[in-house]
């Protein structure tokens, strides 16, 4: 693996109203990020949960896992997770991240969408566990997926982003208060994904 942040281009700033969301398409080189994925598709505690959707109980679409500090759990969709401690990749990951986004992080969600029959459906990163004003620090890893954005009260206030292989999103300030966002399924036949979510759990 070469240099764990080589970001050949400059950030996008979104711009979008009351948000502060940028975008680093090439945070991973290509040749670590193809390491880092296969990796974590090996090594990473995968899991299946159940949520509820209208009073029925389905598997969420989705493998998922979380990683952090020990005794910091975290709930959401009436979902409870303990952490696994943090692997060596994962400390590094997020090493590179907080270098960058001055942000220190204590836990890590991570996503596993196998096809594009996986998704996550709308939502904001708004848990009480994360204070006021959160900080999320999104990196991908393998298949390119749309990621949606919707403002809350402004109908017309819409913004789609292909999140591409080793890319990294920071969500700041009051994104998450404003805007919902997700990963919508997809038809197209569609290779695995990894997406990671660095957070800081009050």
């Amino acid at each position: 693996m070469s240099s764990l942040f080589e970001s050949s281009q400059e950030p996008l700033f979104l711009g979008l109203a009351d948000a502060d969301i940028i975008y680093y398409p090439e945070f991973f080189d290509k040749t670590s990020a193809n390491l880092m994925f296969a990796e974590l598709q090996k090594d990473v505690l995968w899991q299946q949960d159940q949520i509820r959707v209208y009073g029925k109980v389905h598997p969420q679409p989705r493998l998922t896992a979380l990683y952090g500090n020990e005794g910091l759990n975290y709930s959401y969709s009436n979902i409870k997770m303990q952490p696994h401690p943090w692997n060596l990749l994962l400390q590094k990951i997020k090493t590179a991240v907080e270098n960058v986004s001055k942000n220190e992080f204590s836990t890590v969600l991570l996503n596993y969408y196998r096809n594009g029959k996986d998704s996550n459906g709308w939502h904001a990163d708004n848990e009480k566990e994360l204070g006021i004003n959160p900080t999320i620090a999104s990196v991908s890893f393998g298949a390119e997926r749309v990621f949606q954005l919707k403002h809350n009260t402004d109908k017309e206030q819409k913004r789609s982003i292909v999140l591409q292989h080793g890319s990294l999103l920071l969500m700041k300030g009051t994104t998450q208060h404003f805007w919902k966002h997700q990963i919508p399924k997809t038809a197209k036949p569609i290779e695995s994904r990894i997406n990671l979510t660095f957070r800081l759990i009050k």
